[in-house]
């Protein structure tokens, strides 16, 4: 487990210190952003590495149970998880969905980590899953507080619904390949039940 709390307070360290916007603002000044970026980059990297391998080592060895999630919550959180995906994609295609939720990746990560929180009762995802939410939730605030601040929010809904249309084939594709293939590949955990 040590290594999984590592990595989260790396990634969802460096990730938060981009909400200190003048700090942030300071060293890319002293640097240069290109540097910052790469820093940036590599630090997150490694975060991602240890939360994995701790993950997987936690499941492997040390897994701890703290409640016994009901079976209506895997198949809620199926459905959640795909809601996620469509906003992950929604945010590099703007369209109503985008202008809606203003910020379409925070709104799926929020959603992937609830979902993922609701289903496992374990120890470890509940310390992933959950920091991994708290985040996402500062994250949105601090994205609302700078959006207010700059005053974004008047822009118009854009015509037409290609993009939203693409966000929810593509997101929904790529749902479809992580549920079929991909989780299990990736991570190791089956998302559909297995036939003995």
């Amino acid at each position: 487990m040590t290594l999984l709390v590592l990595g989260l307070i790396l990634f969802l360290g460096t990730h938060s210190f981009s909400m200190a916007r003048k700090s942030r603002a300071a060293i890319i000044g002293r640097v240069g952003e290109g540097p910052f970026k790469g820093i940036y980059s590599l630090l997150s990297l490694a975060g991602i590495v240890l939360i994995s391998i701790g993950y997987g080592q936690y499941r492997a060895n040390g897994y701890i149970p703290v409640w016994d999630p009901p079976v209506w919550t895997r198949h809620l959180s199926l459905l959640l998880v795909l809601v996620a995906f469509i906003c992950f994609v929604a945010a590099y295609l703007p369209g109503h969905i985008k202008h809606r939720l203003k910020h379409p990746m925070l709104a799926g990560v929020k959603i992937w980590a609830f979902a993922h929180l609701i289903a496992n009762g374990d120890l470890g995802s509940i310390l992933l899953f959950g920091s991994v939410l708290a985040w996402a939730v500062m994250a949105r605030i601090s994205a609302k507080r700078r959006d207010v601040a700059a005053q974004h929010g008047g822009t118009a809904a854009p015509a037409g619904w290609r993009n939203d249309i693409l966000a929810i084939a593509i997101g929904t594709g790529v749902y479809l390949a992580f549920v079929f293939w991909l989780h299990p590949m990736l991570i190791g955990v089956p998302v559909l039940p297995t036939r003995a």
